[in-house]
């Protein structure tokens, strides 16, 4: 079924490096996420009518094609009640015997899904599991609070995996006030620099904050060359985190 596709859905090739990063591409710098190596294609979105739900997953037609989504227990009713159109935020997972779509509410939640598989040991049924369990926002909560005790609430997340979690994402889960934020004054034009000094260990506000202030400086200054502003931008960001700027 996920091999046809429909006129509504575009799908992408993603040409997989050995490691996620910044890589060189089309003149520019493009950023692909270790977890993302995962999928060799991407759907950003899939919209159409909500046609079936179940207790972790729901179903969208997109006039054709109905596509089975797995989606966080918590969030089935956030796409809306059966027959109204709905959207959802897409991941899709290739796997030796086939392929898997996950769907989310929003970009944030996708978001927090894709930093989750970043954790060692924790792969895209577990993040899942996961996010059933605790809010995207709550999530982000607990870890930039150090609470060790309600990452260990969350169903599947003993005492090793919440120090992993904690180890791996503090300060670095985008929330859905971070999204708006980022689309409404910067259209998302340096996102991919913002995750990747993330990927590299930045706290993520200090990295957004560090991206914003490098490129507001390059406007100012008008220093960064036509087809180089993400390599300029990325250079002073990591130069300011680097050095405490």
């Amino acid at each position: 079924m996920l091999g046809i596709l429909s006129k509504t859905v575009k799908a992408s090739p993603v040409h997989k490096p050995a490691l996620g990063g910044l890589v060189s591409g089309a003149g520019r710098l493009v950023h692909i996420p270790a977890a993302d190596l995962y999928s060799l294609y991407m759907f950003n979105s899939i919209s159409g009518r909500l046609s079936e739900k179940r207790a972790d997953m729901i179903c969208i037609d997109t006039g054709g094609v109905e596509w089975e989504i797995a989606v966080p227990a918590r969030s089935v009713d956030e796409f809306g009640a059966l027959g109204e159109d709905a959207r959802a935020f897409t991941w899709l997972h290739h796997y030796e015997d086939g392929m898997r779509l996950y769907g989310f509410p929003t970009e944030a939640d996708r978001a927090v899904f894709k930093e989750l598989m970043k954790v060692e040991g924790i792969g895209p049924k577990q993040a899942l599991r996961i996010l059933s369990g605790i809010k995207a926002d709550a999530l982000a909560s607990a870890l930039d609070g150090d609470d060790l005790a309600a990452l260990q609430k969350i169903p599947g997340v003993g005492p090793k995996m919440a120090q992993k979690m904690m180890l791996a994402l503090k300060g670095k889960l985008m929330s859905a006030e971070d999204v708006s934020a980022g689309a409404s004054d910067r259209g998302g034009a340096w996102a991919d620099v913002v995750r990747a000094l993330v990927d590299m260990g930045y706290d993520r506000k200090a990295a957004d904050k560090a991206v914003a202030a490098a490129a507001k400086d390059a406007a100012g200054k008008g220093t960064v060359k036509a087809g180089e502003g993400e390599r300029e931008i990325f250079r002073q960001a990591l130069l300011a985190l680097s050095t405490g700027a």
